[in-house]
Order: C-alpha cells, then sequence, then structure tokens
C-alpha cells in the first residue's frame, strides 16, 4: 500500500491540495505581473482574501473588500475601467500587496493560536522576501493578526520605513476614514523622507 505524503504550502504553511496550490500559484502570477519595478509602498497584510474579487491583483470585477480597500488608499477610482487599467494605474503609484500567508487560511486555523503560529512560522521567510526581493521603502502593516508582531517588524532591519496606525497595524474596515488615515501616513512618510 503506498503512503500518501501531505505536501505543505510554501505560501503559507497549511497542508496543501491540488487545488490550493493552483489559486497560489494563479494569485502569484497575477502579482507578479504587476509588481512595479521600484516599490515605494509594501502593504503587507497578515492572510490573503479568500474571495478573488478582494484581491488586488485579480481580474475579478467589481472589487470588493481588501481590492477595494487599497484602490481607495492610492486614489484610484475604479469606476469605468477595466481591471487590467486599475492594475497598471496601481503599479505606477508604486504599491505593491502581499501578505505573511500567501493564501487564505483554513477555517479550523483562521483565528487565535493557530493563525498566530502560522505568521510566526512565517515571518523569517517575509522578513527575508522583503530585504532581498522586495526592498520597498514604506512597509505598511495590514490587518490585526500583525498587531502582535509589530515589535518583530521593528527589530528587523527591513530598510524601510514601517508605517503603523498608532502602535499597530492598520485594520481593514469598509470605511473611507481607515483608507483616509492610512493615505495621510503614507502622505506625512514621504514629505519626511525628502
Amino acid at each position: 500500500m503506498a503512503t500518501v505524503k501531505a505536501i505543505q504550502c510554501d505560501g503559507c504553511g497549511q497542508t496543501a491540495s491540488a487545488e490550493h496550490l493552483a489559486t497560489r500559484f494563479r494569485r502569484l502570477e497575477w502579482a507578479t505581473r504587476f509588481r512595479p519595478i521600484h516599490v515605494n509602498t509594501l502593504v503587507l497584510g497578515d492572510v490573503a482574501p479568500g474571495d478573488d474579487a478582494e484581491f488586488v491583483y485579480s481580474d475579478a470585477q467589481p472589487f470588493r473588500g481588501e481590492a477595494r480597500w487599497l484602490l481607495r488608499v492610492a486614489g484610484i477610482d475604479p469606476a469605468g475601467k477595466s481591471a487590467e487599467e486599475i492594475h497598471h494605474e496601481f503599479q505606477r503609484a508604486g504599491f505593491f500587496v502581499a501578505h505573511v500567508l500567501d493564501c487564505p487560511v483554513e477555517k479550523e486555523a483562521a483565528s487565535g493560536a493557530d493563525l498566530h503560529a502560522l505568521i510566526a512560522k512565517r515571518l523569517p521567510v517575509t522578513f527575508t522576501r522583503i530585504r532581498r526581493s522586495i526592498k520597498p521603502k514604506r512597509l505598511v502593516l495590514l490587518g490585526s493578526a500583525l498587531d502582535r508582531f509589530v515589535e518583530n517588524f521593528r527589530r528587523e532591519k527591513l530598510g524601510c520605513s514601517l508605517i503603523l496606525d498608532a502602535d499597530g497595524a492598520f485594520k481593514l474596515l469598509e470605511t473611507n476614514e481607515s483608507a483616509e488615515r492610512l493615505r495621510t501616513a503614507l502622505a506625512l512618510a514621504q514629505t519626511t523622507s525628502r
């Protein structure tokens, strides 16, 4: 009898089915296609959204949730534009979005200690990716699960400024106010870096 070895996803650390891996590779391809050459602002989320319409690099329209919020932050109005036009505008603005966990988490690991353990395990890889590959000027943390890891980001020598909402990560709220807070913080960081 043959034994089946479970495959662990290199983007999130979860056990991966063929469908999980196919989704990961598709999203990786989308993000790579629209990554700016010089990343001004890396928005680093805690966990990738489960719905393609919430993933800013997808071609699913209308954008919802995280994707719509990020477009507000970048000052991009998606009305009357194709997904590709929106992606190019986002790219020209110098934004790049990544997640500590590049895949949505399974329901049993979606909250509490399991989620924090997955994030803690992925942080060293994330730090290396930021330093060696992405090399942003500014780093914005997004998502409440990253609040407990803020000190880890402060201690790392990532070669970029860290932008926080008070002393924590920015939260994805469906309000213009939360997007405006981040826009204001980014504008302030840009003027102080000149």
